[in-house]
């Protein structure tokens, strides 16, 4: 018998397949990576659900979370996105989205692959937490922290190159 977790509203059918299916599920192919990295950005400041609801709509907007695609995305492709009914019309958001795949490439470049960079901050294991209420859920981490940490020096310093 598998517990779900206190935050699962389960009147949602949707949301009650994802919870069993992917949440907590460890991702170990880029593009899924890319995907969640894409969905999770839109999801700032919004609930979780709310982008669950609009995945296929990302899925077509933003060429299948093809990272090479959404990297050659042009000032055309952003303006069609804000007028996109289907996504977060947020223009931060959407140049974010384009800014990050570019990142995303450059990671892959680096380590072989996104995923392989992921990894490294866990010595490539799973991490298991048990918590029993809401209360118990860390906003971050030790991990996640170091991860944002390096992210963010690698955004800089692709940034600063001509």
């Amino acid at each position: 018998m598998s517990t779900r977790c206190p935050w699962l509203d389960e009147t949602k059918p949707d949301y009650v397949e994802y919870h069993d299916k992917e949440w907590g599920v460890p991702v170990l192919d880029d593009k899924t990576l890319f995907e969640f990295l894409v969905l999770e950005s839109a999801q700032a400041g919004l609930s979780w659900y709310t982008i669950l609801k609009r995945r296929e709509e990302y899925r077509n907007a933003f060429a299948d979370f093809d990272v090479e695609k959404v990297a050659a995305f042009t000032e055309q492709d952003e303006i069609r996105l804000q007028q996109d009914t289907g996504i977060i019309r947020n223009k931060l958001k959407i140049s974010s989205t384009i800014t990050n795949a570019k990142h995303f490439i450059e990671i892959q470049k680096e380590f072989g692959s996104f995923c392989s960079y992921l990894w490294s901050f866990t010595n490539n294991k799973v991490l298991v937490s048990s918590h029993e209420t809401l209360e118990d859920y860390p906003a971050t981490s030790q991990v996640s922290d170091a991860l944002s940490k390096d992210l963010k020096n690698a955004a800089l310093s692709l940034s600063a190159q001509p």
